[in-house]
């Protein structure tokens, strides 16, 4: 089984901090991991079309933002 997971949260995804899966928008699950990388394909072009910054952590990792959506994180010392 394979999965793509979109969450809104206010952390990078791979941290996976405790109660990550609170912040699940949507989960689509896939028998063929084909299926599956297509899918992500459509919902990364998606949001690279609406977000003008993106990281990747893993290959299986993405977090996009845009510049108004940065807040200082004191517990980190970091945006």
């Amino acid at each position: 089984m394979f999965e793509v997971v979109y969450m809104k949260a206010d952390f990078e995804p791979w941290w996976m901090f405790d109660g990550w899966e609170e912040d699940i928008i949507t989960r689509h699950t896939f028998i063929q991991e084909k299926e599956a990388k297509d899918f992500l394909s459509v919902v990364l072009l998606d949001l690279r079309k609406k977000f003008s910054n993106e990281s990747v952590r893993k290959e299986c990792f993405f977090a996009f933002w845009s510049d108004d959506e940065k807040v200082y994180c004191d517990a980190c010392s970091d945006d």
